[in-house]
């Protein structure tokens, strides 16, 4: 994903005025419209009533299928900022800056931005307004998928998510090296309270117990759906994630396998959950492959379900429930 330039974007902004000069650009505006609109069934990161009227506005028209719903109350942007306690010596990186009202916001606080934009006119805007505050020597423009490239260093993130990253991206931030000091993000409500949620609560899953074996998760605001343009179906909510440091010694994708067997029917006994065709078969060819892969000698006779119940059996685990374990039990 290259870096962008400004020269690049002026000229690119410049052929799109021209190829739509004395047109309105306005929501429904057929092939004079700025933006494509999103394909029918796409994925969106803030699901919105296409033929709902209180979405029209004139200006840029915001992509749906990007996630474009643009953060306009400046009080929300500034407790954004204030949460992340920036220092005059941080790099921060932004994940979609859309037009920039949280980016400058940042630029005060901050050395550095380094903001990824997927929207090449989105990003123009951004260089536009940075340079008429003075600011185009603070900021740093890449243009492209946040989640197709290895991100630069930074120590924090800010970031008013398009929701359909927000799952792989929390994971992306937690595996970055160096680690970050903190992540602020604005997810969908439901997204945001699984990732604060606690053993017992309806909302405890698999995500819980992955983002909180390796940071630290506080919800620090509810932000309603009028705070942006055009306005989302779903309420959204702030969380600040803080990487342990150093993180814990353990293989991710073992440690997510197994939790993906247990929290596939979290209300029943890990013992019911594992008891299954499906879980055995696949137990079983991974045991005789590490068998293999090791040299070891695999047992005459081996009945997986039963030396997999002994395991359990030996923890004490055999009849607690995913919902209302905690990660120390998880470790066991």
């Amino acid at each position: 994903m290259p870096k962008v330039t400004t020269r690049q974007l002026r000229k690119q902004t410049q052929q799109s005025a021209n190829a739509a000069v004395n047109k309105p650009k306005t929501i429904g505006g057929g092939s004079g419209a700025p933006y494509p609109k999103s394909a029918t069934g796409g994925s969106t990161a803030h699901p919105t009533n296409s033929g709902d009227d209180s979405s029209r506005h004139f200006g840029p028209m915001f992509n749906k299928a990007l996630g474009q719903h643009i953060l306009v109350n400046p009080l929300i942007a500034q407790g954004i900022v204030e949460k992340a306690g920036l220092k005059q010596t941080d790099v921060v990186l932004e994940v979609g800056p859309g037009t920039g009202n949280l980016t400058m916001k940042i630029l005060e606080q901050a050395k550095r931005v380094v903001a990824c934009e997927a929207d090449m006119r989105l990003a123009a805007e951004l260089v536009k307004r940075a340079r008429n505050a003075n600011y185009q020597n603070k900021l740093e423009v890449l243009h492209g998928d946040v989640m197709k490239r290895e991100l630069p260093y930074f120590d924090v993130c800010i970031s008013n998510t398009p929701y359909q990253i927000s799952s792989p991206l929390t994971f992306k931030l937690l595996a970055h090296r160096p680690q970050c000091r903190c992540a602020v993000l604005m997810f969908q409500r439901e997204f945001a309270l699984k990732l604060v949620a606690r053993p017992g609560d309806p909302l405890y899953s698999r995500l819980s117990a992955n983002c909180q074996l390796y940071a630290k998760v506080t919800h620090v605001m509810k932000v309603g759906k009028n705070n942006f343009k055009p306005p989302p179906k779903v309420e959204s909510s702030v969380v600040k994630i803080e990487p342990i440091n150093p993180p814990p010694p353990i293989n991710f994708d073992e440690w997510d396998g197994m939790l993906r067997i247990i929290f596939s029917r979290k209300h029943k006994t890990l013992q019911a959950n594992f008891n299954t065709k499906v879980v055995l078969e696949m137990l079983e060819n991974n045991y005789k492959t590490y068998c293999s892969e090791n040299n070891l000698m695999l047992e005459e006779n081996l009945d997986i379900k039963q030396k997999i119940f002994d395991v359990l059996e030996s923890e004490g685990a055999s009849k607690k429930r995913a919902q209302k374990m905690d990660l120390d039990e998880f470790l066991e």
